[in-house]
């Protein structure tokens, strides 16, 4: 429960922060001097290229802080109990009463395998929920004042970070073993 606490705090500070954003010129303005010089400089050179560094560096930023900011030996442990009763579930599909008896103890098992789950992973979110939302507006911001270019296949910087992030976020996890 403690956690859920610690968790909904992080998610309300964030979503403030995002909210003052226009009205509290220090929030915008902080940012702005951080991010234009560097952020901005690479996406002037090459909206495309820019972008792919910088959700990069982001996603390598992140998968490293997500590794040792948890304890992969218990959410590896974690994945393969979930792993193991999906077998389980796939091995009882024509045996009704067993598949039953399995999905109760699935019920029954939900809240401390999500409580677990979210204690695990939560220490990462704290750190990095408020750069990244940070990060979004600042992108925002940026792009609106382009015009809103497209980037990536007709995309927008939304629909192009989102692509990238999912591809190197899956990649890194994978290349550094990050559970």
């Amino acid at each position: 429960m403690k956690g859920i606490k610690i968790l909904l705090g992080v998610m309300v500070l964030s979503l403030l922060v995002a909210a003052l954003w226009d009205k509290l010129p220090i929030i915008k303005g902080s940012v702005n001097f951080v991010l234009l010089p560097t952020l901005g400089a690479l996406l002037s050179w090459s909206l495309l290229w820019g972008m792919i560094i910088i959700v990069f560096v982001i996603n390598v930023i992140f998968v490293i802080i997500h590794k040792f900011g948890t304890n992969q030996e218990e959410l590896k442990s974690l994945k393969e109990e979930q792993k193991k009763f999906r077998e389980q579930m796939k091995q009882a599909k024509d045996q009704p009463e067993k598949m039953m008896e399995l999905q109760k103890k699935q019920m029954e098992n939900l809240p401390a395998t999500f409580s677990k789950n979210l204690e695990l992973t939560m220490k990462p979110l704290m750190y990095t929920a408020i750069p990244l939302i940070l990060s979004l507006r600042w992108f925002s911001d940026f792009f609106i004042a382009m015009g809103s270019p497209e980037i990536f296949l007709g995309l927008g910087w939304l629909g192009t970070y989102i692509i990238f992030s999912l591809i190197f976020s899956m990649t890194l996890r994978k290349i550094l073993r990050v559970h």
